[in-house]
């Protein structure tokens, strides 16, 4: 997955439709720490949440741990 495609699929999953300006690592930068804030609140989210409701906040979880850990990939490659 190239930087353009996870910039794109973050930006789908966190429902962001501004265009980041501004250069390659300082928008991955950008998007970890707003994953990383959607990450804690699906954590509070879990502690209060019913049987149901846990199973998918369990799925987006995995989702917003994934694309996390490919853009701190991103981040550090060398290329960037």
């Amino acid at each position: 997955m190239g930087i353009k495609e996870f910039i794109k699929s973050v930006k789908i999953v966190l429902g962001i439709k501004k265009s980041v300006d501004s250069k390659k690592k300082k928008s991955i930068k950008k998007l970890l720490k707003k994953l990383k804030k959607r990450r804690l609140e699906i954590y509070r989210l879990l502690k209060n949440s019913s049987k149901k409701d846990k199973l998918l906040l369990n799925e987006e979880l995995k989702i917003v741990s994934l694309h996390i850990k490919k853009g701190k990939i991103l981040f550090n490659h060398k290329d960037t």
